[in-house]
């Protein structure tokens, strides 16, 4: 772990304002302020100190004589003429000291200990690499878990979308992917994360291992939705920080959804209105916007591989989160809680589940143990009301007695999750579509060796 220098002191003391624009406050709303005095000198989505307390806030709107600004927070104990302090644009100076701390999305520590800024700060909004520069995929990434190393590959430079309702896996398998995947740095946003869970997602889910190269990015759910927005925009500048070194980085969002929920909540007090089932037409821009800063870099930069998780009430894949990144990742993966009912993890819906690297992540040999095992997987969920209600007849049909053959053995290997490499994995996905006698001479052969 990197520790701080006197470059990270000079940065600290640039930071310090030398004077700042002052404003009033004029009236106060329900969740909003109005302020005069800054309408000339404040841009839109400027960030402002209001009063003497340390509670910040965010230009909304301008006016010829007024500005309007939503609290961080709730206005309670707010008076008529309050002091208000423009702070400027919304930036982050991200370090390699960072790596194993947790911090909000402001930039500041969260596990007690002090934290310093590094030399260069860059704006929270930052831009995607330009299209027509930026590399294309990189090569398949291990995991640590077969169905990712075989099935549902994961490249450099990819964004995938983890789909999935509450309770069914969705923190453990991005922590076992923040521990398995290869990749420099992992960057892990918590948005809108419960409070009691962060230190549990710490310590008991990531544990040691994984915060040994990470850098945690929470904002709890009681915080104010421009902390939770701000804390996926915070994330992915921690991110393109380490990618610009050249690195590889990987980005773990829980969850998108949230991110804009906090977003809706903020358009509804500028007055935007809502007409996506609620959501504001500027969702789908704030959603795009931010996964295509991640992926694949440019020149002599790194690349972000990012998985970007999605709460699904009640297993809806369209309503309007979910539809908008869809279209926009490289892959999705769907957590089914029949699945995880039943005992399997990680409860990953197969059949649902997409990933675009294919078939360029595998070889002619690999994509053909792909194809056969979702074949058969197909197959037995198309009957598997009828198998289990003992109405079909073994020999009916050849392929879906292969299919009923091969289940058991193929469903387990989808809960596998020891740390082998792809060629290890690809063997025993071989392996489970044998035949059962063919298994059994492979093992009688193995055991005479």
């Amino acid at each position: 772990m990197k520790q701080f220098g006197f470059e990270n002191l000079v940065a600290e003391v640039a930071a310090i304002p030398v004077a700042r624009d002052i404003g009033r406050v004029v009236r106060i709303g329900r969740g909003t302020i109005e302020v005069t005095g800054l309408s000339h000198v404040a841009g839109h989505g400027d960030m402002v100190t209001i009063g003497g307390d340390g509670r910040r806030g965010e230009v909304l709107s301008l006016a010829e004589d007024l500005v309007c600004v939503l609290p961080d927070g709730d206005v309670e104990g707010l008076r008529i003429g309050a002091e208000v302090a423009l702070v400027g644009t919304s930036q982050i100076a991200p370090d390699d000291g960072w790596i194993g701390r947790v911090i909000d999305p402001m930039g500041e520590p969260l596990d007690g200990r002090p934290l310093l800024r590094g030399r260069d700060a860059r704006a929270l909004r930052g831009q995607p690499v330009n299209p027509t520069e930026r590399r294309v995929l990189g090569t398949r990434l291990e995991t640590g878990l077969a169905v990712f190393n075989t099935m549902l590959p994961i490249v450099r430079g990819q964004r995938i979308g983890l789909f999935a309702g509450s309770g069914v896996g969705k923190s453990t398998l991005l922590a076992k992917l923040a521990r398995g995947v290869h990749a420099d740095v992992v960057v892990i946003a918590l948005i809108g994360e419960r409070g009691r869970e962060v230190r549990e997602f710490i310590e008991r889910v990531l544990g040691t291992a994984g915060m040994a190269r990470a850098v945690v990015v929470a904002a709890t759910s009681d915080q104010s939705p421009l902390v939770r927005r701000r804390c996926g925009w915070t994330a992915m500048a921690v991110a393109e920080h380490f990618r610009d070194q050249g690195r590889h980085v990987l980005l773990l969002a829980d969850s998108v959804t949230r991110f804009a929920e906090a977003h809706r909540e903020i358009a509804l007090a500028a007055g935007e209105g809502g007409s996506l089932r609620g959501f504001p037409p500027s969702t789908a821009h704030q959603i795009t916007t931010l996964c295509e800063r991640a992926g694949p870099g440019a020149g002599s930069g790194g690349d972000i591989t990012a998985v970007f998780s999605v709460l699904v009430a009640g297993s809806d894949m369209e309503e309007p989160v979910s539809d908008i990144l869809r279209g926009v990742l490289d892959g999705h993966v769907v957590l089914d809680r029949k699945i995880a009912e039943r005992g399997r993890f990680p409860a990953i819906d197969l059949l649902r589940s997409v990933s675009r690297a294919l078939p360029d992540a595998a070889n002619a040999a690999e994509n053909t143990l792909i194809g056969e095992a979702r074949r058969r997987l197909g197959a037995y969920d198309r009957s598997e009301m009828m198998i289990r209600a003992g109405l079909y007849a073994a020999g009916s049909d050849p392929a879906l007695d292969a299919a009923i053959e091969s289940w058991p053995a193929l469903d387990a290997f989808l809960a596998q999750d020891e740390r082998e490499d792809s060629a290890a994995s690809f063997r025993r996905l071989a392996a489970c579509l044998a035949s059962e006698s063919a298994r059994n001479e492979e093992g009688a052969d193995d055991s005479t060796g």
